[in-house]
Formats: structure tokens, sequence, C-alpha cells
């Protein structure tokens, strides 16, 4: 009962001294608000204000109809150019896509003899250029075939294909990426917080104070699990409701409790890294190196940005000891497709037992590092 009473108020103690550092504070609202949602908003994999230019060597009704049907928001309004300013637009960045429509278009498509158009592609935008060429080629296609066909009825095949996009029916990157980055701002923040607490009551000489006293190691290192572990789960509950459901519009189809009981045990094991780098690191320059290249490490490989099975088989494999890896397919089941307990248990466990193991690692080298200053 008496380790328990300990705890709370060590961990009343870190509230306090939260609250009394501003940057801190100001730190955490911008994490969890604007940062959340200029990374939600800031990258796209949608064709988005393309910029597209047309040779047009035929001067046809067709070739016009052609460059007429690209529009906004996901191109910008076509511009004409002479074959000659081609090779230097496309050296000068100044178009992502450039259509060379040949003389005589119309007239051999309306013969049949299929002719060609070249499509010219600036591939340093490579999310622009990937995606947006497959929307080029669809809407001069459709716009080709109209004229062909002389109807608006596309061709029957013998198949048709039916498309059925679940979960996010306009493929809206800001989805995904809004749960995405609210994780990755959640991971920063418990780290830097536990870990910074930590070297920052060593070198005011708090740490010698609370050696004095009838306290353990565990003690210690729980006040700051449970307090900074409150103070970021508040910070989830709000930006998620705030800038993730009412400024990004992205809607919820699963249960809020189940992602923040997730969130709980993923918070555990981020609370336990930010302690063991607060225990290796001796100052907090040091603190903030090894804090970069963790982190890193954690944010490319856990899924987030790209997809797990895109990364090497000898890296996947790795990748199955992050808990950020099972805490972020765990909430995407959760708040996207509407899971239950019963389908994400098995990444709770997964994240519940590698935060424990890691916790019980880092209390033995924060009890060393105790003894050690003793």
């Amino acid at each position: 009962m008496n380790r328990i009473k300990n705890i709370f108020w060590l961990g009343i103690k870190e509230l306090r001294s939260l609250s009394q550092d501003k940057l801190v504070i100001v730190l955490l609202i911008w994490a969890l608000t604007f940062s959340v949602y200029t990374m939600a908003r800031g990258t796209s994999t949608e064709v988005h204000n393309a910029s597209i230019a047309f040779v047009d060597e035929d001067r046809s009704d067709l070739s016009n109809k052609m460059i007429n049907s690209f529009y906004p928001p996901s191109f910008f309004k076509p511009e004409i150019i002479e074959a000659s300013e081609m090779d230097d637009a496309m050296d000068a960045g100044r178009y992502i896509f450039i259509v060379n429509i040949p003389p005589d278009f119309e007239a051999d498509v309306r013969d049949g003899r299929q002719p060609t158009l070249q499509l010219n592609i600036d591939a340093t935008a490579v999310i622009q250029a990937g995606v947006g060429a497959s929307y080029v080629q669809n809407i001069l296609s459709n716009e080709i075939n109209r004229y062909a066909s002389g109807t608006d009825q596309k061709s029957s095949y013998p198949a048709n294909i039916v498309t059925h996009t679940a979960f996010n029916p306009n493929r809206t990157t800001a989805w995904f990426a809004a749960i995405v980055a609210l994780i990755d701002q959640v991971t920063m923040l418990t780290v830097i917080l536990t870990g910074a607490a930590l070297i920052r009551e060593r070198e005011h000489g708090t740490l010698e104070h609370l050696l004095v006293m009838p306290l353990t190691a565990f003690d210690i290192a729980m006040s700051k699990v449970w307090a900074n572990s409150l103070v970021l789960l508040i910070g989830v509950v709000l930006s998620l409701h705030f800038i993730v459901v009412k400024l990004l519009e992205v809607p919820i189809a699963g249960s809020v409790y189940l992602f923040l009981t997730g969130t709980v045990l993923y918070l555990f094991f981020a609370t336990a890294l930010g302690i063991f780098l607060g225990t290796v690191a001796r100052s907090m320059a040091q603190f903030a190196l090894l804090f970069i290249v963790v982190i890193l490490v954690v944010h490319l490989l856990s899924g987030g940005m790209t997809p797990i099975e895109s990364q090497p088989e000898w890296l996947r494999k790795l990748t199955w000891f992050l808990p950020s890896r099972h805490f972020i397919s765990g909430s995407q089941a959760i708040l996207f497709r509407g899971a239950d307990f019963k389908t994400v248990w098995p990444q709770f466990a997964v994240v519940a037992g590698q935060g424990w193991i890691f916790f019980l690692i880092s209390l033995q080298l924060f009890r060393r590092s105790i003894a050690s200053s003793r």
C-alpha cells in the first residue's frame, strides 16, 4: 500500500514539474494539433494540381476535346506549347506531363488506324508522376473511345470488373495520414517527456534527493510511466476528437475506447523507451542524438509511412519486434475497419508483452545507474 502511495505522489510531482515547463506545454499543444493537421494535409498520394501541357499538331475537334477534358482540382488548366518547346519545358520542370498529339490524329482514329499518342512524364515528382500517369491515360482513352464510338456508352467487354473501395471510398490520403501522424507524435512526445524528465532530475540533483528516501527504482520508473502516459492519453483523446474527427473529418468506424485501450498499452512501451534512453544518455545533448536515431527507425519501419509488405523479407522479420508496427496495424483495423477485440487482441498482446519486456530491461539498467550514483 505504501508503495502505491509513493508511486502516486511521485507521479503528482512529475505532473507539477511538467505544468511549470511552458516550453514543453507548447510542444505538446503544437505536436498534437498543428503538426497532426499539417502531416495529414501536407502529404497526398492523389493527383492534385498537376501541371500538364499539350503539343497539338492535329488542331482538330478531337484534340480540342482531349485538351479540355483536364480540369481542376486534379490538374491545372492545360497549356498549349510548340513541339520545339517540349524538351526545354521538361528540363526546366515546368510541367509534370506533356502530351504530344501528332498530325492527322483525328483522321487516323476515324479510319480505325490506331494512331499513337506520346505522353512525356517528369518522374522527379514521383508520386504525382506514378499515380497521374494512369489518370492521364484513362482520361485520354475515355475521350478517344467516346469520339470513336459516337456515344457516351462504354464499350462492352466479355467480363465487367466492378470495383468496390472499402473503408476509404474516395481514397483520401488525409484519412490514413492523420492516424499515422497522431501515433508518430505520441511516440515522439512520450519518449521526449519521459527521457528528458529523467535527465533533468539528474542534472538538477533531484534524483539524488529521491535516492535518500525509502524509494526503489521501480517506484521512480512507474511514477514517470503513469504520469506521462496520463498526459499523453488526454492529449490523444482531444486530438482525435477535435483535429482528426472534427477538423480533418476522418470517420471513425470502430470503438474509440478500444483504440484508447491499445494506446495505453503502447504508451507503456514508449515510456519504457524514454527511460532507457534517459538512462543511457548522460546529458540532454546525448539524449537528443539517441532520440533522433531511434525515432527514425521506429517511424520508418512501423508500417505507417510505407507498407510492411514493401520492405525486404529479412527486414519484415525484424520489424515484428517493434511494438509500433503492431499498434499501427491494430489502430487502423479499429478506426477504419471497425474491428472488435477478437480481431485485434493478437496485436494488443504483442504490444503488451514487448512493452513489459522492454520495461524490465530499462528498469534493470535504471537500477544499475542508481546504484552507481549512490
